[in-house]
């Protein structure tokens, strides 16, 4: 199990090249992208507030749904795979692993990034929580992608940037966990993955070649 954003693909590039592109059609300069993605939280602050955000300090030719509606298309159409994670997705197939991403979000724009990065052809499923209706760290959406290969958690491993999501989830669920740290020092004391990897090919190769933890 992979998630999707800032994990298999990187989501705040594809973010702000939508936002800039946005900025630029409405006559702003390309780095008041620089306090905005901030604001966006790698994707967790909702839209709406993000694009209120916007409105109090820029003027747009467009409503709130719309600013919304455009932020939303921004990370969705903007969304690229590298050809090295396409690789080691490839190579755990090879191996006879299944590979489902699980990811949180409104179906539309999650499919949307896993359809315009290709990943759609290269995997074996997706779960997305709007449609499982419970978002991680909640068991569902993992029950869910097991269910979806007819596979069990009992032979599956998590891959993921979100300590408070992704691994949270697999440690409550007992699932062996590889944490993508992007730079960032693991905080929580009463948790921990089961490996930490600096780049989403590492986390794959380690999870695809790695025994299963008793």
């Amino acid at each position: 199990m992979i998630d999707l954003d800032n994990t298999l693909i990187d989501r705040d590039a594809g973010f702000r090249a939508g936002l800039t592109a946005l900025l630029a059609a409405h006559g702003h300069a390309a780095d008041h992208a620089d306090w905005i993605m901030p604001i966006d939280d790698r994707g967790y602050t909702p839209r709406p507030v993000v694009a209120q955000a916007i409105r109090e300090r820029l003027d747009f030719d467009l409503t709130a749904d719309e600013l919304v509606d455009a932020l939303y298309r921004g990370s969705r159409d903007n969304a690229r795979l590298d050809p090295a994670t396409a690789d080691a997705i490839g190579r755990a197939r090879g191996a006879g692993h299944r590979v489902v991403i699980v990811t949180n979000g409104p179906v539309e724009g999650q499919f949307g990034k896993i359809r315009n990065a290709g990943l759609d052809r290269l995997v074996d499923a997706w779960t997305i929580s709007g449609a499982v209706g419970a978002d991680k760290p909640d068991p569902a959406p993992f029950r869910a992608a097991a269910a979806a290969v007819d596979g069990s958690l009992e032979d599956a491993w998590m891959i993921g940037d979100r300590d408070d999501a992704d691994i949270l989830g697999a440690h409550r669920l007992g699932v062996p966990s590889v944490w993508l740290h992007l730079g960032r020092d693991w905080t929580a004391a009463d948790y921990r993955p089961t490996h930490t990897a600096d780049s989403i090919v590492e986390a794959i190769d380690h999870a695809a070649n790695a025994p299963r933890l008793s």
